[in-house]
């Protein structure tokens, strides 16, 4: 597996998708509808799993993606390495435009995240990591001056995670899934712990503010898909942080029977 050319498919993917994505977020023409489980879809989200999928048709991979989710099992399970995508994780705040969305692209090896990127368009926040390479923090203007030269690109953009030195205990939280679970967990913790501080957050941003080291802890005890989580799991993970499944106290892993993640939690063990 070449880790460097996969690697720079997938950031410039995200980031091709990531102009078309704000081209039709500028227009306010989102053309909203609904799709079976009642959760919104825009054109947006097409145009960008379309762009994703040219650049990752140059590799030997298939793709699972939300917006082509029905894959039977029998023909999955023969997939020993996968790419997973969300177009847009956090449509919801794509159509609030909050600015609080993402793209995002992993590439799975044996049921573990070996590539990701997660790409904030309004705000130019890129994230991008491999097994190889480790995790990064840089913007589109870098990643375009460095175009296919990952070497350059990784001495130009921020190692992860960034030390961040503070009395608070961080716990970031969904800004659009707040469960009574969530509520209950962050109320145990301010039974052990003074200065506790929650930051709430869109898209699978929440999961890099722990990469970045911005925040100590997420807890998610609620429903996600495998492409919510497979991107940003894999900048925390080679950022040194483990996303661990609640349900088996694993870390989670990726093409299984059931796309649905168990709850899972997030949390700097130092802090913990």
């Amino acid at each position: 597996m070449n880790f460097s050319k996969l690697l720079n498919i997938s950031i410039e993917a995200a980031i091709a998708a990531g102009d078309k994505i704000m081209k039709i977020y500028n227009s306010d023409n989102f053309q909203i509808s609904l799709k079976s489980d009642n959760s919104p879809l825009t054109i947006a989200d097409k145009v960008s799993n379309e762009t994703i999928k040219e650049f990752l048709k140059k590799t030997p991979y298939p793709i699972l993606s939300e917006e082509e989710k029905e894959i039977n099992f029998n023909i999955r399970k023969k997939w020993k390495i996968l790419w997973i995508v969300d177009p847009i994780d956090g449509t919801k705040e794509f159509i609030k435009k909050n600015d609080e969305f993402t793209v995002n692209i992993a590439l799975i090896n044996n049921s573990v995240p070996v590539i990701g990127v997660v790409y904030a368009p309004a705000t130019d926040e890129f994230y991008f990591s491999s097994k190889l390479h480790g995790s990064y923090k840089t913007d589109s203007k870098q990643i375009k001056k460095f175009y296919s030269k990952l070497p350059s690109l990784i001495n130009n953009s921020i190692l992860l995670p960034i030390v961040n030195e503070r009395n608070e205990y961080i716990i970031v939280v969904s800004r659009s899934h707040l469960s009574d679970k969530t509520n209950d967990f962050i109320k145990e913790k301010r039974e052990l712990k003074n200065n506790i501080k929650l930051i709430s957050k869109g898209s699978s941003l929440k999961i890099c503010l722990i990469a970045e080291g911005l925040a100590d802890c997420y807890p998610r005890l609620g429903p996600t898909m495998e492409w919510d989580t497979a991107a940003g799991h894999c900048v925390c993970k080679y950022a040194g942080y483990e996303l661990i499944d609640l349900k088996t106290n694993k870390e989670i892993k990726y093409n299984r029977f059931d796309l649905r993640n168990n709850s899972f939690l997030i949390e700097n063990k130092l802090k913990g």
